[in-house]
């Protein structure tokens, strides 16, 4: 046992322990030489006595001693140098670069997690106490003690069992002799034992009741309760049963289809007169393609600016259709990151001051649309699409007859994309005005021109962001308007499949237009006469006047009735019917009508609005307005609300956006905000939309503001909490009902029937 000397055996043997561990006796004898060995290798001369010969590089650099004995000192570090030390990541919490941490050069291959503890830790002695182990205090890093006292070192030298003497390996030992000092061996270890668990319990017994006790050498005996060791993992088992569906099997048996054997001798010259069939084949197809182009326009085709013909050709050769639409798909995603705080106010944001204000209310501003190509045009109209409620047209063009722009454009916006529009169709001159087709043909646009044309677009098979050619277009002198084409209007489809539009122009003339047989053809509708006497022309020849048309506006029932608005300040009712006859005729405004819209909710109901400053409210067959609102500049434009029968807005020319309500403020706006600055720009054109609380304002800049409606200025009437009920329509047309019994004024006055009875 180690620290306790041996008894020597019998005999004259030499122990001699190895200093490795698990060492056997001849690997340790192997390291002495024998003295005859030796003698052997002295006298070979040859072996000894030969020096060695150095080989030497022809290369090497000769040195002197002092250059020899100079230290070179070479620092080795972990540094990697391909690792970046400057990453940064894009934060869209912070909206700013924010530096990534380097990843340093610690290399980890592998990771374990193991079970042990260390041994001076609290656990680890619990855990060698419950064994009937414990440590010394000085321990340290080095062996276990058992309960005895008896450090068990994992380096211990065991004991050989063979010796040597003089070299001489000595003989083994016998079982004899074994029992003899295993016998002596376990009587010092009793005698020992029972020493030290005399010394333990008057220990314990002096520091009874402590958590801690010292042996006799200092050791510490911790005196806890088992404590179950705990789990590495932290996880609960939980079960659940679920409802396993049935399984079913269907088959189906079809007819095989049929099967052809084909064998044909195939040569040189047969492959040479496919392939000559295939090319004409070819030719004839590119040929009747461009015959369909030539009679779709109904003339010359026009290509549009050669900047945008030489864009779009690039663009479809090297990018497929596919490609075009996840590059949309992406830009929308990209786009609403962006503006993600306008995104949230569009859909969840109310004006909670409203609370507050009984007859008042706000615009609240959202996204800003622009193209860079149209930033110094003038927006002339604004058109929603009557299916897709985030798609609206723009027409850019020019109120200024005198400083008219080379080209016009027709941008489609949508509110998924506020960067780029999504088709931008290039026109030979401005655009006065559109509208999208209101039934089953939504992807059709009606354009009106400056120089008194009229085109058709379709955005149903047109590749993304561009509208190469119109599908029909009026391009002949006779086959057109003599002016600026002011307003367009689709109407209600023929018996016989043809879609109608009308138009109306400065010239005077309303006409017709109707898309069939992949043509174009007009038909006069009216022509705006004045009531003034015929002037004399030349060769005793009697001229006469006609008016200016600016805007009309279809009856939404009896779609056969228009009314027309003029520069002269008159609105005519008009009917398709008869092409030289008024119904009816107001004096309306002082100066030209800008805009005409009937009541969505009462067809007998409609606005006008001039450049007189006023906005006034009209009843069929009554020549006095019903409201007459002073806004102190020129109007631009007035549309009706789609989601009242009492509210309307007007936009101005010195920059402001008005907002009426008739059941709040029979006077005045709920609303009036600016939202340019007014001297440099001026608010031209208003739309409201069919779907969302918001409304889109253009300016002479080229620039679509859209602007939310705070909740005070889209409030509906609430149904009675007795009584029928009442749908959200019949509810308006009651609210319109009773706001216009107040301010109408009956025809025959009827005495009281006090007054018939003292008379009689």
């Amino acid at each position: 046992m180690p620290g306790k000397p041996k008894k020597p055996s019998s005999g004259n043997r030499v122990t001699i322990k190895a200093t490795g561990r698990g060492k056997s006796p001849k690997a340790a004898s192997s390291a002495i030489y024998r003295s005859d060995v030796l003698d052997a290798i002295a006298e070979d001369g040859d072996t000894v006595g030969r020096g060695k010969n150095l080989l030497k590089h022809p290369d090497t650099v000769d040195l002197n001693e002092e250059e020899l004995k100079e230290e070179i000192t070479r620092v080795l570090n972990v540094t990697n140098t391909t690792i970046p030390d400057n990453l940064v990541i894009f934060s869209h919490k912070e909206k700013k670069f924010e530096a990534v941490p380097s990843p340093g050069n610690h290399l980890q291959l592998m990771h374990y997690e193991g079970d042990y503890y260390h041994k001076n830790s609290r656990e680890g002695r619990a855990q060698l106490k419950r064994d009937g182990a414990f440590l010394k205090p000085d321990v340290a890093y080095g062996g276990v003690e058992e309960g005895n006292g008896e450090k068990l070192d994992d380096d211990a030298m065991e004991e050989d069992e063979g010796v040597e003497v003089d070299g001489e390996e000595s003989p083994p030992k016998t079982e004899e002799t074994k029992e003899e000092e295993k016998g002596e061996d376990q009587e010092d270890k009793g005698e020992e034992k029972d020493e030290e668990e005399q010394e333990e319990e008057t220990a314990n017994a002096e520091v009874e009741g402590d958590a801690q006790a010292k042996t006799s050498d200092g050791s510490i005996m911790l005196n806890l309760p088992p404590k179950k060791l705990t789990n590495q993992f932290n996880f609960c088992e939980r079960a659940a049963l679920t409802y396993n569906n049935p399984q079913r099997d269907l088959a189906t048996q079809t007819v095989p289809p049929p099967r052809a054997n084909i064998a044909r001798l195939v040569t040189q010259w047969t492959i040479f007169d496919a392939y000559e069939e295939d090319f004409a084949h070819q030719q004839r197809l590119k040929e009747l393609e461009k015959k369909k182009e030539k009679t779709t326009t109904g003339g010359t085709p026009w290509s549009g600016p050669p900047v945008t013909s030489k864009a779009s050709e690039s663009s479809h050769d090297t990018l497929t259709s596919r490609m075009l639409r996840a590059a949309k798909r992406l830009e929308r995603m990209l786009n609403q990151n962006i503006y993600e705080e306008i995104s949230h106010d569009f859909k969840y944001w109310e004006d909670p001051s409203d609370e507050y204000r009984e007859e008042e209310g706000t615009l609240l501003p959202l996204w800003k649309f622009s193209y860079d190509r149209t930033r110094k045009m003038n927006v002339t109209a604004l058109s929603w699409n009557p299916e897709y409620k985030d798609l609206f047209a723009v027409g850019y063009g020019s109120f200024d007859f005198s400083k008219q722009p080379a080209e016009g454009s027709v941008c489609l916006f949508s509110l998924k994309n506020t960067s780029h529009p999504e088709y931008v169709a290039w026109l030979w001159t401005g655009v006065c005005s559109i509208d999208f087709h209101p039934q089953g043909q939504p992807y059709l646009i009606a354009v009106g021109l400056v120089d008194g044309n009229v085109a058709v677009y379709s955005i149903q098979k047109a590749p993304p962001h561009v509208l190469d050619k119109p599908l029909y277009r009026s391009d002949s002198v006779a086959n057109k308007h003599a002016k600026a084409v002011w307003q367009v209007r689709w109407g209600s489809n023929m018996p016989d499949g043809e879609i109608p539009f009308y138009s109306v122009s400065l010239d005077g003339s309303v006409f017709c237009w109707i898309v069939a047989n992949n043509e174009l053809n007009r038909t006069l509708v009216i022509t705006l006469s004045l009531p003034i006497d015929p002037i004399p022309g030349p060769d005793s020849v009697t001229i006469p006047l006609t008016a200016c048309g600016t805007a009309f506006a279809f009856h939404p029932t009896e779609h056969n009735i228009f009314l027309v608005g003029t520069e002269e300040g008159r609105i005519y009712k008009c009917s398709t019917a008869y092409a030289s006859l008024y119904l009816s005729t107001w004096d309306a405004h002082h100066m030209p009508v800008h805009c005409i819209g009937y009541n969505p909710f009462n067809p007998s109901i409609f606005l006008s609005c001039g450049g007189d400053w006023r906005v006034k409210i009209w009843e069929d067959n009554r020549s006095e307005p019903l409201f007459v609102f002073d806004v102190g500049s020129p109007i631009g434009d007035a549309a009706w609300a789609p989601y009242s029968s009492t509210s309307f807005a007007a936009v101005s020319w010195d920059g402001r956006a008005h907002v009426f309500d008739l059941s709040i403020n029979k006077y005045h706006s709920i609303c009036s905000q600016a939202l340019v600055q007014r001297r440099r720009s001026r608010l031209t054109t208003v739309a409201f939309n069919h779907k969302h609380p918001i409304i889109i304002v253009g300016d002479d800049r080229g620039i679509v503001t859209s602007l939310k409606l705070s909740p005070n200025l889209r409030k509906k009437p609430k149904p009675p909490k007795k009584g029928q009920v009442y749908d959200p329509m019949q509810l308006e047309v009651t609210k319109l009902e009773k706001l216009l019994s107040l301010v109408r004024e009956p025809s025959i006055l009827s005495p009281a029937p006090d007054v018939i009875s003292t008379t009689s």
